[in-house]
């Protein structure tokens, strides 16, 4: 017998194919066609990075002969690597008078670049020789030596990786063991690449990076690799100083003091070394 006005439904699984391959075909579609993606206004956008400006808790000598290209705090002293072929050099300092305590000569053929402590060692990278020194943190007497491919910039160490800048816009990971290279960050600030990555500094989630020939930091998130920061340090020294100090003469120098959440920064062959605050701009 027939029953008007009865329609046969659909079986549940039926439905449910036709909308998988309908999901299927539009997510096909939006991939080959970037017209048919989401409005940007549903996108994930990065924030944009905070601004800081710096303030000075203290100003102290700094040998102007050191071409400074690594600079790290430890137990009350600054580490310092002086860099330029046949004056290249790794020296302890006293932050407050400026005096070397220990120094150790770095071969002729090779320029001095950036530094980082793991345990009871300090390492030194060099900047086109391939090859990295290891030295005793207490005698600073060399104990080995380790290698990489490319130039060497900028080093830190975070307690489990070593990170290296090259002057790209890109931060390798490394073994603390062997050096090897385990991976790499690219730094990008609102969607850009920022290369010239020099002297690095490793602090918590966060690596700071001084940019070559610029008056700023940046302050790169370690997992993403984005600018969560640019810290402006213009100003430091008087026209008088940096005309003293010349086209060379550019910030680099980045220490971070743990205990009072502070930093030392300075430049190569500046006069003086800086004890500062980052202050975020519009606080006070």
């Amino acid at each position: 017998m027939r029953v008007q006005g009865i329609r046969k439904l659909n079986h549940p699984s039926t439905d449910l194919r036709r909308i998988t391959v309908a999901i299927l075909s539009a997510w096909i579609l939006a991939r080959c066609n970037p017209a048919l993606r989401f409005p940007s206004f549903f996108q994930h956008k990065p924030a944009a990075p905070q601004e800081f400006t710096i303030e000075v808790v203290a100003t102290w000598p700094h040998d102007p002969a050191s071409f400074t290209e690594g600079l790290l705090w430890h137990n009350g002293f600054l580490y310092e690597s002086s860099g330029l072929y046949g004056r290249s050099n790794l020296r302890k300092v006293d932050p407050q008078s400026g005096a070397v305590r220990q120094q150790v000569e770095d071969p002729s053929q090779v320029f001095g670049e950036g530094i980082a402590i793991d345990g009871e060692q300090l390492y030194q990278l060099t900047w086109r020789e391939h090859l990295g020194y290891i030295y005793d943190l207490q005698t600073l007497k060399p104990v080995g030596t380790f290698s990489y491919q490319g130039e060497g910039w900028g080093l830190c160490f975070d307690g489990h990786h070593f990170y290296m800048s090259n002057g790209s816009a890109s931060i390798s990971i490394r073994d603390p063991r062997t050096f090897a290279l385990i991976g790499n960050i690219e730094v990008r600030q609102n969607a850009q690449p920022i290369a010239m990555l020099n002297e690095l500094e490793c602090v918590g989630d966060s690596i700071y990076a001084n940019v070559w020939m610029t008056n700023h930091i940046l302050r790169i998130d370690k997992s993403s690799g984005l600018v969560t920061g640019v810290i402006d340090v213009s100003g430091l020294l008087t026209a008088q100083e940096l005309a003293q100090v010349g086209p060379n003469g550019v910030l680099n120098g980045i220490a971070y003091d743990p205990a009072r959440n502070e930093f030392w920064i300075t430049g190569k062959q500046w006069p003086k070394l800086f004890e500062v605050r980052f202050v975020l701009n519009g606080v006070h």
